[in-house]
């Protein structure tokens, strides 16, 4: 294979190698979804916000670039606005809409073949269990749980998608994107030995934020300002800094052992979430992976992933630096220009294969991940990784569940937090 320079392997070095995965090899048997000769997806989409419009289109794209069909079967949303201007922008019927806190259920029992699960996270958990229970196959934005009792809920109903067939995806897209999975064949080859150590950071501005109506119930304004609570998003370290904690698992396929870290709150307006995370990550044998997170406006910004190993170093898209000029053979990837539809046609695929995708396992372990990064910043106290995932730790974090819960939202008993009270380190679990 031809490099840039001596020890450079680019991207585009990677594109001019010879083993080629083509789209047309992703199409073996028909599962029993397409026995029939049947081209038709049937969608339900649970959640109309922003992300779940836009998981929506990405998946309607992708249905068109495998030559298909879809069908909307149901939209579900908390609030009723929502559902009728999605269901204005893609002709939906009325009487397939469904809006307040029980609305998944009405759309889990229509036809739908995939459902898509773009709720707030706090949802996720008790949705998933519905969707599979239902025998759907599921598209589910990450972050998957709130709290650990919810990433574990995640592990369970996902061995049971597992035994009843049934597909899972979570909204990875850097997963599903040729950059990322060209440099994470580059490192399984080793191409810069063994990593030894690694940063990932996402920071930059803030988020937008929604002050409280006058008359607006606390479940309203939870669910309408969801990314300002940690209740209702886990934090952003959870809801956002998934994607680069995730690539840290992948490329080194792993979990860490423990961590420590610190953050705190500045900038933000409402809620009880903090603007900056550093969590150090000890992933056991002298690793260790720097994480570093921050929404505040007016500084420096980056969103990235960097490793260094044994013999060379990589970016998490690229560049791969091998020390020694190492050559490695990865694969031309010929896959969609937008990752986030071209995790829709990995769905679709495998479902079409009778290959169904299971993401649900090291989704809950990326969130258990960020999880206790956030854990030990809002506490200031060591966190482990069996305090999360043992129960016979005694751990005071491992049934530490957030509240108001999704069930409250259900059972109309929501009772929202105080903006800008915020947990102090050093004082109790939290």
């Amino acid at each position: 294979m031809n490099q840039r320079s001596d020890t450079n392997l680019t991207r585009r070095d990677f594109l001019k190698t010879s083993a080629v995965a083509s789209s047309a090899a992703f199409w073996p048997a028909a599962s029993a979804l397409f026995a029939a000769g049947q081209e038709k997806i049937r969608l339900a989409l649970i959640g109309c916000g922003g992300r779940g419009n836009g998981a929506l289109k990405d998946c309607l794209q992708a249905v068109s670039s495998l030559g298909m069909t879809a069908e909307i079967t149901a939209l579900a949303d908390f609030f009723k606005d929502r559902v009728l201007k999605t269901a204005q922008e893609h002709q939906v019927p009325q009487d397939r809409c469904f809006d307040g806190p029980l609305a998944y259920q009405k759309a889990l029992a229509s036809e739908a073949d995939v459902v898509l699960l773009v709720t707030p996270p706090i949802f996720r958990p008790r949705h998933f269990e519905a969707a599979i229970a239902a025998g759907k196959h599921v598209f589910m934005e990450k972050p998957v749980a709130v709290d650990a009792p919810g990433a574990r809920k995640i592990l369970e109903v996902g061995q049971t998608a597992v035994s009843k067939g049934l597909a899972v995806c979570v909204g990875a897209q850097r997963r599903h994107q040729a950059s990322y999975l060209q440099t994470k064949a580059a490192i399984d080859q080793g191409a810069i030995g063994t990593i030894l150590s690694g940063q990932v950071w996402w920071c930059m501005g803030h988020l937008w934020f929604n002050k409280r109506l006058p008359g607006e119930s606390d479940a309203d304004y939870m669910v309408r300002n969801w990314v300002s609570f940690t209740e209702m998003s886990g934090d952003h370290i959870v809801e956002q800094h998934f994607h680069n904690i995730d690539v840290a698992n992948w490329f080194l396929g792993k979990t860490p052992k423990q961590c420590v870290g610190f953050g705190g709150r500045a900038r933000r307006k409402t809620g009880n979430q903090f603007d900056f995370f550093s969590v150090d990550f000890d992933y056991g044998g002298g690793i260790h992976i720097h994480s570093m997170c921050r929404q505040v406006d007016s500084c420096y910004n980056r969103v990235a992933e960097f490793f260094t190993g044994t013999q060379g170093t990589a970016a998490g898209s690229g560049p791969v630096n091998p020390s020694d000029g190492k050559r490695v053979s990865v694969p031309e990837l010929q896959l969609h220009e937008n990752p986030y539809v071209q995790e829709h046609i990995d769905l679709l695929k495998s479902i079409r294969d009778g290959k169904p995708l299971q993401d649900a396992q090291w989704a809950a372990e990326t969130n258990l991940t960020a999880l206790m990064g956030r854990i030990s910043a809002y506490t200031g106290q060591l966190v482990r990784w069996q305090d999360l995932t043992d129960p016979q730790s005694k751990s005071p974090w491992y049934n530490l569940t957030l509240s108001p819960t999704a069930e409250d939202f259900e059972k109309g008993t929501v009772k929202a937090p105080a903006d800008d009270v915020i947990p102090i380190p050093g004082t109790e679990p939290a």
